[in-house]
């Protein structure tokens, strides 16, 4: 650079408008342009410094990753227990509920049972001690999905609503089933001895003490002394004492105005108040009384007035 194109720095004073002028070559101006680029350079550097620093500060330190890592896993292992809790509850559930349908199952046995002890159904078609024979080829599948708890529990509802509809039908069975069983065990029939004759029908006869035309109020069966006298059908003992002409005498109150007599017994085998089933032994067949053998009066008492016993002897069972 020629000395004429020196370059001029002319600084203007603030007061009095004095002025100064600086002369600046080339060396001078090169050496402040290098000052400059360093300022800049410095100054990016220190930028990237700070900024590194600052990158640093905030990225955590092993020490606050674990604590972070554990809040989690407890926080974890919170929900976890809390999903446990709720499925222990759901198990709980189906747990009792299922005790209550195995109670049921054990009285709509009973019930099953009984009816077969009564004959309502036959032993060999149903064993209610043995479960149900089930049984059918298998799927295609390899293996069968697993039931989902709502699944189970929608199955669990039927089943239970499956046991409603049968206990109420069986207990209606039962009820019947016992009414009739009632009505079969209080139904007249039958004779009142196991083994014997008929030896003086019902109706007017000659007495066999006198001669002469007099009623008979009921049958008599002679049989072997003593052999079973028995009931013909179910009722209370409203009698069972000696009685004059009777001999040793038996009632027997069936309900429905219907009583039934058995005199002339050897020995009596009930007392008052007992309550009797049909064919049960109430005597044993003897000559009490105004008697000339071993047998039994039979007499059948409807409302208080006799009825011809051998029309309930020829009934046949229902």
């Amino acid at each position: 650079m020629k000395p004429e194109d020196d370059m001029n720095i002319i600084f203007v004073g603030k007061h009095h408008g004095k002025s100064r002028v600086v002369a600046i070559n080339a060396p001078v101006a090169a050496g402040l342009v290098l000052v400059v680029l360093a300022l800049l350079v410095l100054a990016g550097w220190s930028g990237y410094r700070v900024a590194v620093s600052q990158a640093e500060a905030a990225k955590p330190s092993p020490s606050e990753l674990v604590v972070e890592w554990k809040a989690k896993l407890k926080h974890q292992k919170t929900e976890l227990a809390q999903i446990e809790h709720n499925v222990q509850r759901q198990i709980d559930a189906l747990t009792l509920r299922l005790g209550e349908m195995q109670g049921r199952l054990l009285r709509l046995d009973a019930l099953g049972q009984r009816f077969v002890e009564s004959g309502l159904v036959a032993s060999d078609e149903f064993n209610f001690d043995q479960p149900a024979a089930v049984g059918g080829p298998e799927g295609d599948g390899l293996s069968g999905d697993s039931y989902t708890a709502p699944e189970l529990t929608s199955m669990i509802d039927q089943l239970s609503r499956l046991i409603d509809d049968r206990e109420q039908q069986l207990r209606l069975l039962d009820q019947l089933a016992s009414r009739k069983k009632l009505e079969d065990e209080l139904f007249v029939e039958g004779r009142p001895i196991t083994w014997g004759w008929l030896s003086s029908r019902y109706g007017y006869r000659s007495d066999p003490f006198t001669g002469k035309r007099t009623w008979h109020s009921g049958v008599d069966l002679a049989g072997k002394d003593g052999s079973d006298i028995i009931a013909v059908a179910g009722g209370v003992v409203t009698y069972a004492d000696k009685r004059y002409g009777y001999g040793n005498l038996v009632e027997v109150d069936h309900g429905d105005g219907l009583v039934t007599r058995y005199a002339h017994a050897k020995s009596v085998k009930v007392d008052v108040g007992d309550v009797v089933q049909k064919g049960q032994v109430v005597a044993l067949m003897g000559s009490t009384g105004r008697s000339t053998g071993p047998h039994v009066h039979f007499e059948v008492i409807r409302n208080g007035k006799a009825e011809n016993p051998e029309t309930y002897i020829q009934r046949a069972s229902r």
